[in-house]
């Protein structure tokens, strides 16, 4: 099978790698010229545009980073749109805001092709092992259309509504996960702060009930000690600004939300944007505690 892959950074460079190993040919760009050239070095075929992915294949994966970004590479003048794609299928894999699917599909639509919006739950590790979590927003034909591709990274496809309704339920997933960072940023420096000790918190907070099997996979990079990134703090905090420009757009008030977007922002700006998102807790500890006192 032929695929089409736009982007290739951390994520979509294992998806590649994934779906080259179970025998798909992928026809792939980004527009980094070092990611370009890294996975050319790797045998990938690399095109000159997004017009040239959409060209080459029947189904197009695409997974960047932001809305603005996923605009262009359907609607600029090199993107998707820009060629004849009938019959085509697009699978966005990015995390965005539900608005920019609702407002893609018809456009896809109207050249008769098709669009389903597909953020997935899982790691770079979990890509290699093929046990992503898919949450799929568009027609149901089209949903299994996806399977064609998506079941050689998932362990799991989940149809949860119309276009949009995928991103909708990562951006809920991402915002939980963002709380819970700041709730144990928190956490740990009020114990800090009546003289426990870091390991002891943590070994207590893997017995309980806010236990998870990210903590304890965390627990390293909480401790301070290097780990591989999962996701980056930059991108984090990407996500959390969809989702309170989506809360806001429904009306949906957002406080807490509110409150965990200054830490991650105060983060980036202290140059700790791509480094893995287990590090916040530390730079709150470290950094942001002086600003309250």
């Amino acid at each position: 099978m032929k695929v089409g892959l736009v982007g290739l950074g951390r994520m979509g460079a294992a998806i590649a790698q994934r779906l080259n190993e179970r025998g798909c040919e992928i026809v792939a760009w980004d527009r980094n010229p070092k990611a370009r050239e890294a996975q050319a070095k790797r045998g990938l075929r690399i095109v000159n545009n997004p017009h040239a992915v959409a060209n080459a294949a029947d189904v197009v994966l695409s997974i960047i980073t932001e809305d603005k970004g996923v605009r262009q590479i359907f609607a600029g003048p090199d993107g998707f749109l820009s060629g004849e794609i009938k019959g085509k299928l697009f699978i966005e894999m990015s995390t965005l805001q539900p608005m920019t699917h609702r407002e893609l599909a018809p456009m896809v639509s109207a050249r008769g092709a098709s669009l389903v919006d597909s953020p997935v739950m899982g790691s770079i590790p979990t890509v290699r092992e093929g046990k992503l979590l898919a949450l799929l927003g568009g027609e149901a034909s089209d949903v299994e259309r996806a399977r064609s591709v998506l079941d050689h990274l998932t362990r799991r496809i989940v149809h949860i509504g119309p276009n949009g309704a995928g991103c909708a339920m990562k951006l809920a997933v991402n915002l939980g996960m963002a709380v819970y960072l700041q709730s144990l940023a928190e956490a740990i420096s009020l114990g800090a702060s009546e003289g426990l000790k870091l390991d002891q918190m943590l070994d207590i907070f893997g017995e309980a009930p806010t236990a998870s099997s990210w903590l304890r996979g965390k627990v390293g990079v909480l401790k301070g000690e290097p780990g591989d990134i999962t996701l980056d703090i930059r991108t984090m905090r990407k996500d959390v600004m969809s989702a309170i420009a989506t809360g806001a757009r429904n009306g949906v008030a957002m406080p807490a939300t509110s409150g965990t977007l200054a830490s991650l922002s105060a983060a980036v700006g202290g140059g700790w944007g791509d480094r893995d998102l287990a590090e916040v807790p530390r730079y709150f500890r470290e950094f942001m505690l002086q600003t309250y006192e």
